[in-house]
Formats: C-alpha cells, structure tokens, sequence
C-alpha cells in the first residue's frame, strides 16, 4: 500500500487557511481512493521541525562512527524527518506564500531533508521521482503578466529545491486572490477568487484520484 507524506505549514487554523482546505480536500480524495493507503502528517506550525543547527549539518558529512554525542542527537532528529521523505510514495505541501516566499517552518524541513550525496545530488537517491504535489496559495496574484509576477519566488524556489536538488517529481496547484474577500481594496478580484479557490478544490481532487490509482496499479 502507498504512503502519503502529507505536510501543512500555514499559520492559520482549518476553516481559516486556503492550503490547509485544498490539502484536506485532496488528502480526502487520496484516502477515498486508496482506503488501505497510509498517511504521514506532519503540522509544520503547531509542531515545527528543528531549524538545523551546525550538529545536525556538520553530522550530514561526517562518518556516524565519528559523532559527537551532540551530532549524534541532533542527526538523528534530522534521520527521522529524512526516512519519512524517502519512505514516501507521495508527498503533498501546504505552502502559503508570506512575504513573497515560504513559511520558515517549510524552510526549516527542507534545510533538514536536503542531505547532500544522499536526498539530494544522488542518482540513486530513494526519494529520486517521488511525485510531489505543493499548494501555493496567496493573498494576491503573481502569474506570468501580472503586474507583481516579478515578485512569485515560491514556485521559483521550491521548483529549485523539491525537482531540481531532490529530482521529486513536481506539481503546484495554485489558489491565489485568496485576501479578496477581505480586503475592501480588492472587492472587485472576488469573482476571479471564487474561481481560482474552485479550480483548485477541483484539482486537488482530480489530481489525488489520479495519483493513488497510479500507485496502487
């Protein structure tokens, strides 16, 4: 049976957060289609990983026989979230977009599971081609031609680091406009929000459908 990998990072609660609602609503189409499947979840903001600390770096390129008792600790927090990246037959990420990028707490993961010679910069890497599929929902828009496109550095850096350094096979699904209904200024974008929100409920669930019956082929 397949394992989901399923990881949250928005700082608002569910029924508040966009990404929390479209990773629910493709974990739900993932878990009706793939009943017998498993599900590794992980809240990135109520139960943040460790930001990666010179033990838990220095200990990523040193033989496990030479650690320190402080990298040995610090590396096998890293191990865990590791092993989960590799065990995973698909991963699904929250990422709102704050501040033009990521929540520190996704960056924190990330610095964590990027191992250089074994996730990462290795042809024989377990987690090499492992589909990943991200929610990258903002308050705005910065799509190709959009006034603030030049502004858009969450596809850009997760494209970098998710399938360029870690070769996962990568998908956005994209809900943005996401502050229209509260901001007075953008009352007019609200048609285009609703739009945007449906598209991506409806391709949350068309697209986990899709991927656990590929799996469980």
């Amino acid at each position: 049976m397949a394992t989901l990998l399923h990881l949250d990072s928005s700082v608002l609660p569910a029924g508040a957060s966009t990404s929390r609602a479209v990773t629910e609503a493709f974990r739900k189409a993932w878990e009706d289609q793939h009943p017998g499947g498993t599900v590794i979840y992980r809240d990135l903001h109520t139960a943040p990983v460790p930001h990666i600390s010179a033990d838990a770096h220095t200990a990523g390129f040193a033989d496990p026989a030479t650690h320190t008792p402080e990298q040995a600790a610090a590396f096998a927090e890293r191990e865990k979230l590791i092993v989960e990246l590799e065990q995973a037959d698909a991963i699904l990420i929250g990422a709102p977009m704050y501040n033009f990028s990521i929540p520190s707490t996704l960056k924190a993961w990330l610095d964590n599971v990027i191992l250089i010679g074994r996730t990462a910069m290795n042809e024989d890497s377990k987690a090499k081609g492992t589909p990943v599929t991200v929610v990258a929902s903002r308050g705005g828009s910065y799509a190709p031609g959009t006034p603030r496109e030049p502004f858009e550095y969450v596809q850009n850096y997760l494209t970098a680091v998710l399938a360029d350094t870690l070769g996962l096979k990568l998908d956005f699904i994209v809900p943005e406009l996401t502050m229209a209904p509260q901001n007075p200024a953008m009352s007019e974008l609200i048609p285009l929000f609703e739009a945007s929100r449906a598209k991506a409920f409806d391709d949350a669930a068309v697209k986990a459908k899709a991927l656990a019956e590929r799996l469980a082929a």
